[in-house]
């Protein structure tokens, strides 16, 4: 068989994932903080894009709603970025109408009569585009190494103490603890174990009492101490938290030798402690989480979606300044970074557009497909999954996916991330329409709260009452989820309500 070269010219196709389609799928799975940041580096990189006038700086917290009567439109399709020629302005938002009737029923969640946990996303507020910016300004304080390093300044320790001082509390962590190895530590700083620790007895007198414990039992000892609460009985009782911590209240008695009015007292003292003593110095603040979308009611009984303008970059490609420029340029390098430059401002300014009309379109089906969840609450809530979404909007899964992740949206009934309204389905025992996950999680925290000393739930109960709704649902899935939401064993339940009624 004899071997030859020759040309052949064949026809085929294949995806190609283009600078320009890698930017656009980056830029649509940005939170708003990580866009805003992307496109400040922009800004800085890219002399042809600049800020639009209308906005000075970048906004990090939506402010005050801007007045406008535009709308845009939901039919878009699965076009590449630079297909997407309609510039953003104003803002983005659709409306659509359910009927009079269900619209009247909205009401807001009570909640169970005993609130186990915080389980579930979101809150009580009610719909206020102003609440949302409320700033969280903290006067400045000093950390709690700062604060400790301050007492070691003016305590009475000799040179080496004070060095060993000084090391400890490097060590101790936000919580006030130090989990590190006292003999591993000596060994390092070339001193006896016996020092260290009589160093550390000063350090843990230092203020906040409690500072310096290795454990919680020692934090908590230390205290007392402080307060001269820590008696035989009470020593006992901080030896034996995992008791505390199951509600063995009949195991404690034994053991620390006290009636059950004195077992009651010592348990109420031990919840006035802090077992976090550094906590309160602790710089870091829990995050503002700004909305993307915002769903309100309309008058006419639907449901009006809006983007949040005030998270959408608002930059602009300067034309005049490329035309300028362009007649000025004279090498070639300087001609092709001049026009790569104009073709990454265009294709910017167009993926933001297109992010910001995909993100519109995603949360518009989930309103249409969750507005039981916003009448109703959690107990009407759908399963639903990507792909349902993904074809009512003619889109791939992995876009839905990549808009719904560290997107947050504003409702009548607080705030929420869009994955939450993704569920698992619980199928019926009739064969009827399944039940979300969500919604039997909600049904199993409310049974539990209504529970009586005399009537106490068990897993097994649980599912027989669900399967009597109609509920198809397993022992193991019922036990998975009260897990999920912190809420203990009906054994352990029975001993808590017990303990509420001495």
């Amino acid at each position: 068989m004899a071997f030859s070269q020759r040309m052949e010219m064949k026809q085929g196709q294949s995806l190609v994932m283009t600078p320009q389609l890698q930017q656009a799928i980056k830029l649509l799975q940005l939170s708003n903080v990580d866009l805003s940041a992307y496109v400040e580096d922009e800004l800085i990189r890219n002399p042809l894009l600049e800020r639009d006038p209308g906005e000075t700086e970048p906004v990090q917290k939506p402010a005050a709603p801007e007045t406008s009567d535009s709308r845009a439109e939901l039919a878009l399709d699965n076009a590449a970025p630079a297909e997407a020629e309609a510039a953003v302005d104003g803002d983005f938002e659709t409306t659509y109408a359910t009927s009079p009737e269900d619209a009247g029923e909205i009401t807001h969640d009570t909640g169970a009569n005993v609130d186990w946990s915080k389980a579930g996303a979101g809150g009580n507020s009610s719909f206020d585009r102003s609440d949302a910016g409320i700033d969280q300004i903290e006067a400045e304080k000093p950390g709690l190494h700062e604060h400790l390093s301050a007492q070691l300044s003016i305590a009475n320790l000799g040179t080496v103490p004070r060095m060993i001082a000084s090391y400890l509390i490097a060590l101790v962590e936000e919580d006030g603890y130090i989990r590190s190895d006292l003999t591993a530590e000596a060994e390092r700083l070339g001193v006896s174990v016996e020092q260290v620790e009589e160093v550390l007895r000063v350090l843990q007198g230092f203020d906040p009492i409690g500072i310096g414990a290795r454990d919680l039992a020692e934090c908590l000892a230390l205290q007392l101490k402080e307060l001269d609460r820590f008696d035989p009985a009470m020593q006992i009782m901080v030896e034996n938290l995992d008791l505390l911590a199951k509600h063995d209240m009949v195991a404690l008695l034994e053991l620390c030798g006290v009636d059950a009015e004195d077992l009651a007292d010592m348990v109420g003292e031990l919840r006035q402690l802090n077992p976090k003593p550094g906590a309160e110095f602790s710089g870091t603040t829990a995050a503002l989480v700004v909305p993307d979308v915002f769903i309100r009611p309309t008058p006419e009984g639907g449901w009006a979606v809006e983007l949040n303008s005030d998270t959408l970059p608002k930059v602009l490609v300067n034309s005049r300044y490329y035309t300028q420029i362009s007649k000025s340029v004279k090498t070639e390098a300087d001609k092709t970074f001049i026009s790569e430059c104009h073709q990454s401002a265009s294709w910017l300014v167009k993926s933001l557009d297109q992010r910001a009309r995909t993100i519109l379109k995603v949360a518009t089906e989930l309103t249409k497909q969750q507005d039981g969840f916003l009448m109703k609450g959690v107990q009407a809530l759908r399963p639903l999954n990507l792909k349902t979404v993904a074809d009512a909007i003619e889109m791939h899964e992995s876009t839905v996916s990549r808009v719904t992740s560290n997107k947050f949206v504003s409702t009548p009934r607080g705030l929420f991330e869009l994955k939450y309204f993704f569920n698992v389905a619980i199928a019926a025992v009739d064969g009827g329409e399944a039940h979300s996950a969500e919604a039997i999680r909600y049904r199993i925290k409310g049974l539990i709260g209504e529970e009586t000393i005399s009537a106490v739930l068990s897993d097994d109960r649980i599912v027989e009452i669900l399967r009597e709704a109609g509920v198809e649902i397993a022992r193991r899935t019922v036990a998975k989820y009260r897990e999920a939401m912190h809420i203990p064993s009906s054994v352990q339940r029975r001993r808590i309500l017990r303990q509420s009624e001495r």
